[in-house]
């Protein structure tokens, strides 16, 4: 009975958590292997065997050759490079300190001003899509990255205040009054906070990094030239109401799959580690 038990543990504990795991991992996995699969095959192999690998009378490069020939593809790159990382950089530090400021000073207020920035967590900013379209134009920055960056910037900030805040209320205030009390400043307390909260730095980038890079409604409304396009956004350009380059569009959605698996890979243990804390005591 004793052995039937440990066996029972040992599966219960060990061997069907991996299996479970095993599961979704497919699960998640296989629309992305089916994307690029298809991507390296002909226009009629897609159509006739989507779930088959290819093969070397299927294998083609046609829809490559077509990103890189008929679109700026490598300037859509840039452009949604450049827009995600300066906005994860401003959402970060400015939330960051916002996050400190509220968890740390108690003032008269301050739970009124936590709500409010929350309100963004559960109010779209699409819902103001009309406003902010004139005060883009009243600006004059239409059609520019920097309108991106500053819409992007105002959407992540309030999920990024309310996630850090929580994390840096958990540290200890021993800590930070022992620091006070050898001379370090409030920004050198800062300083020393982050490293604390890493795991929460790192969940809340690679939250904000996904919809910043997969989005085309703001690229579409507020910067729809040719030398502001993004990668989503120039991946459209082989769509067509009658004729849709499928090669291309399954090429192009395959480039832009790389930096997001890039990321969650380098952060991938920061990432479970900030969605866990909390869970196991």
């Amino acid at each position: 009975m004793k052995k039937e038990s440990s066996l029972s543990y040992k599966f219960n504990e060990f061997i069907l958590p991996h299996i479970v795991l095993f599961g979704y991992t497919l699960i998640a996995l296989f629309p992305i292997v089916l994307i690029l699969m298809n991507s390296f095959k002909t226009r009629k192999a897609i159509f006739k065997a989507p779930l088959m690998p290819p093969t070397l009378t299927t294998f083609s490069l046609e829809g490559y050759q077509t990103v890189f020939e008929r679109s700026n593809f490598q300037w859509y790159f840039v452009n949604s490079l450049i827009i995600t990382v300066v906005t994860i950089i401003l959402v970060l530090f400015l939330g960051a300190m916002a996050a400190y400021a509220l968890s740390e000073y108690k003032f008269p207020g301050n739970t009124f001003m936590a709500l409010y920035l929350a309100l963004g967590i559960m109010i779209p900013i699409r819902l103001g899509t009309i406003s902010i379209l004139r005060l883009v134009v009243a600006m004059g920055l239409i059609d520019t990255l920097t309108a991106l960056i500053l819409v992007y910037t105002a959407q992540g900030l309030p999920l990024t205040i309310f996630v850090l805040q929580q994390f840096m209320s958990q540290v200890p205030r021993e800590l930070k009054e022992a620091a006070r009390i050898d001379g370090a400043s409030e920004y050198r307390i800062f300083g020393l906070i982050l490293p604390l909260v890493r795991p929460a730095i790192a969940t809340v980038a690679v939250f904000v990094m996904i919809p910043i890079w997969n989005d085309l409604w703001f690229p579409l409304i507020l910067a729809p030239g040719e030398k502001t396009r993004t990668v989503t956004y120039g991946a459209q350009q082989f769509l067509g109401q009658f004729v849709s380059d499928w090669n291309a569009v399954l090429s192009s959605l395959t480039l832009a799959m790389i930096p997001i698996l890039i990321l969650y890979v380098l952060f991938s243990r920061q990432l479970i580690r900030g969605i866990t804390a909390g869970a196991v005591k």
